[in-house]
């Protein structure tokens, strides 16, 4: 049974830090590649960043770039987002999503509320 459980989320002031962590169960965790994703309610899911297989590459939206810092560890199964300086916009649910194009499977979490505000 594939699994991916996200953790870490809570409310945080303006200007602080989260570090949300997923953890992958029942794929070859490894192969995929990792991303995290945020969703407001009444708006698209927006793609946060995304981490390669090997970890070897990462992207970030715009938006984050310079206060958000993904890694993993596939030993642990594991990817994990630091999120600095949090502002009130990065308030969403956030979403851990594993992608493999070779096998063109695609895993969600279940998500974690994330909440920015004084």
């Amino acid at each position: 049974q594939v699994q991916l459980v996200e953790s870490g989320g809570g409310l945080v002031q303006p200007g602080g830090s989260l570090r949300l962590s997923c953890v992958g169960s029942g794929f070859i965790f490894r192969n995929y590649d990792m991303s995290w994703y945020r969703q407001v309610p009444g708006k698209e899911r927006e793609l946060v960043a995304t981490i390669t297989s090997a970890g070897g590459r990462i992207n970030y939206a715009d938006s984050v770039k310079d206060r958000f810092s993904m890694s993993r560890d596939n030993a642990k199964n594991t990817v994990l987002l630091q999120m600095n300086s949090l502002k009130p916009e990065d308030t969403a649910v956030y979403y851990c999503n594993a992608y493999s194009d070779v096998v063109d499977l695609i895993y969600w979490g279940q998500g974690t509320q994330v909440t920015v505000s004084s």
